[in-house]
């Protein structure tokens, strides 16, 4: 079983530096360094046994990653170049549309019990 000390300590080295920025690699000059975004988070119980009851402890972490761009080095000159995250856009558009949709509803809905009146 894992101590608590031991999943913290591996908890550490999994969010790290290395995560957020990706080996460069190096092609007719130009150094392209790619980056991402990190989260993590983690958390950990121990308990002692009384009677017959055995003790327990237990624990764990979880770590979250997307590509966010990369940077472009060409010479002296350095660029930053983001990552389209396509399934959020599309995502967002679809949240913006039906917001939209039960906007205009409530608007017409109210227009007719106004003309009805």
């Amino acid at each position: 079983m894992m101590k608590l000390d031991e999943l913290m300590a591996e908890a550490r080295d999994t969010i790290t530096v290395r995560r957020v920025y990706g080996e460069p690699y190096e092609k007719d000059g130009v150094t392209l360094i790619p980056a991402a975004s990190v989260r993590g988070g983690g958390g950990a119980g121990e308990g002692e046994g009384g009677g017959s009851a055995p003790a327990g402890a237990g624990g764990g972490f979880g770590v979250m990653a997307r590509p966010v761009g990369a940077f472009v080095i060409r010479g002296d000159d350095v660029s930053w170049i983001p990552a389209a995250d396509t399934t959020r856009v599309i995502i967002v558009g679809e949240a913006v549309g039906i917001v939209a949709l039960l906007v205009i509803r409530s608007i017409l809905r109210a227009r007719r019990e106004r003309a009805g009146a």
